[in-house]
């Protein structure tokens, strides 16, 4: 198992909910697989916030983990969570250039629509950082989605 063992005891009652959350957001944003199935698996709640709204989705994305992003999306995980800033996972995928990661969230069905606090779209956001590859991504996994004849959304 990975380090969150060593550190947490998640049978313990006294251990806090936060530290636990910031364990997951941790473990998702260095690809820590086995620790988010652990504390996943014994009740840290999939789309707890950091005290920045950060959620481990949010981690996961910034950060390119397709692994992680898979599995949270298939336990169900919110793809449209917004953290302090308007800022969805979506969003950050863009904004860090991770192809990969933006096409799996699309496809999972996130918002391609939604404004951030600066007033940004994902898409705005890949175009403001000359991102042409994480554009044509949009695009590729948008057009997927319509072939599938489910409606892209926003």
């Amino acid at each position: 198992m990975g380090a969150v063992e060593d550190n947490i005891n998640l049978q313990d009652p006294t251990e806090t909910m936060t530290e636990n959350i910031e364990a997951l957001l941790e473990a998702a944003g260095y690809d820590d697989m086995d620790d988010v199935v652990s504390l996943t698996s014994n009740g840290v709640p999939l789309n707890s916030k950091d005290d920045q709204g950060r959620t481990a989705l949010h981690m996961a994305a910034a950060n390119g983990h397709v692994n992680i992003v898979e599995y949270l999306i298939s336990k169900g995980a919110d793809l449209n969570s917004e953290n302090v800033e308007k800022n969805t996972p979506l969003h950050w995928a863009c904004l860090n250039g991770h192809v990969e990661v933006v096409k799996k969230l699309i496809i999972a069905g996130a918002n391609v629509s939604v404004l951030n606090s600066y007033e940004r779209t994902p898409m705005d956001e890949a175009v403001t950082r000359g991102k042409l590859e994480v554009m044509d991504a949009i695009n590729e996994a948008e057009a997927l989605v319509e072939l599938r004849g489910a409606p892209v959304s926003s």
